[in-house]
C-alpha cells in the first residue's frame, strides 16, 4: 500500500486501523444486549460508556503504533502533532441506535494528510461488514470491489437522511423529505452517517445527505463514495472534505436530479 506510513512495530497503516476497528467491534458486540452507562450530551445528542471503552482502544493502538501523529476523535481530547498525519476516529457511530438497542451503527477510522484523505475504514461489527478505500484503489466491502448504484431518477430510488442535532437543519431535512414525497420510492432516517454513506458507496442506498456533521462522521464515507464512483457536494453543489459540516452523496446523474428537485421546492417556498 504505496504512500501509507509504517507503524512503530513495522505493520501497515491498514492492519492497524483493522486491528483497531475491530478491537472496538468486539467490545461493542460484547455490550449490546446489556446494560449501558448513557450520559446526555446535548438535546438528542447521547455518549454511552461503550463509546468511551472504544475510543480508549482505538487510540491506544493508534498512539503506539504511530505515536508522532495527530489523532482527532469524538470522545476525548484530541492529539496534536506538526507530522501532517492526522487519524480520524469515531468510535461508535449511531450511538442512538445502539442505546436504543437499534442494530445500525459503526466504527470509523480515518487517516489524512493535510486535506487528503488517504484512506477510511468503516466498520460494522454486528454484520461483521468492513467497508475500506485507498486514495486511487477503489471501494470495497470485505474485499470485494464494491460501487454506487446506478439508478438517475428520485422516483425509483431510496434516499437516506439524518436529522443531526442542529434544530434548524433538521426542519430543512423534514422540508426535503415533504418537498419529495412521494415522487420517491421511499426515504430512510438512518441514525448513523458513517453507515449511510457507506451503504451508498455499495449501492444499498442511492442518495445520503445532512445538514450538520463532524469530521469523525464522514472522514470515511467521504472517500468511500468518491472511490465507488459517486459524487459529493455541499447543499450548495461545492466540493466537500472532511470538514464539511453538510453534504449530499449519490451518483452523478441522480445527484443532479435531487439538487435540481430540492431548488425547486426552495423557490416554491
Amino acid at each position: 500500500m504505496s504512500g501509507l506510513p509504517v507503524s512503530a512495530s513495522g505493520k501497515g497503516a491498514w492492519e492497524v486501523a483493522i486491528q483497531a476497528a475491530k478491537e472496538a467491534g468486539d467490545i461493542i458486540v460484547a455490550r449490546f444486549h446489556s446494560q449501558k452507562q448513557v450520559v446526555r450530551k446535548g438535546r438528542g445528542n447521547l455518549v454511552t460508556d461503550v463509546d468511551v471503552l472504544c475510543d480508549e482502544a482505538i487510540v491506544g493502538i493508534i498512539r503506539r503504533e504511530y505515536p508522532g501523529h495527530g489523532i482527532l476523535t469524538e470522545e476525548s481530547e484530541g492529539v496534536t502533532s506538526d507530522s501532517g498525519y492526522l487519524w480520524i476516529i469515531d468510535p461508535l457511530d449511531g450511538t442512538n441506535n445502539y442505546a436504543f438497542g437499534i442494530p445500525f451503527f459503526a466504527v470509523t477510522i480515518a487517516l489524512v494528510r493535510g486535506e487528503e484523505i488517504l484512506m477510511g475504514l468503516t466498520y460494522d461489527p454486528l454484520r461483521r461488514e468492513l467497508f475500506r478505500a485507498e486514495g486511487g484503489g477503489g471501494a470495497l466491502l470485505n474485499d470485494s470491489p464494491i460501487a454506487v448504484s446506478r439508478r438517475e431518477t428520485v422516483l425509483t430510488s431510496l434516499i437516506g437522511f439524518d436529522m443531526g442535532y442542529d434544530d434548524e437543519g433538521g426542519r430543512q431535512l423534514l422540508d426535503m423529505a415533504t418537498a419529495l414525497w412521494p415522487r420517491v420510492h421511499s426515504l430512510r432516517v438512518m441514525g448513523s452517517a458513517a453507515l449511510g454513506l457507506a451503504y451508498v458507496a455499495c449501492g444499498r442506498i442511492d442518495l445520503y445527505c445532512h445538514r450538520w456533521l463532524y469530521p469523525w462522521d464522514i472522514a470515511s464515507g467521504i472517500l468511500l463514495v468518491r472511490e465507488a464512483g459517486g459524487q459529493l457536494t455541499d447543499w450548495g453543489e461545492q466540493p466537500v472534505n472532511f470538514r464539511s459540516t453538510a453534504l449530499v452523496a449519490a451518483n452523478g446523474a441522480l445527484h443532479r436530479e435531487f439538487m435540481g428537485l430540492v431548488g425547486e421546492a426552495a423557490g416554491r417556498r
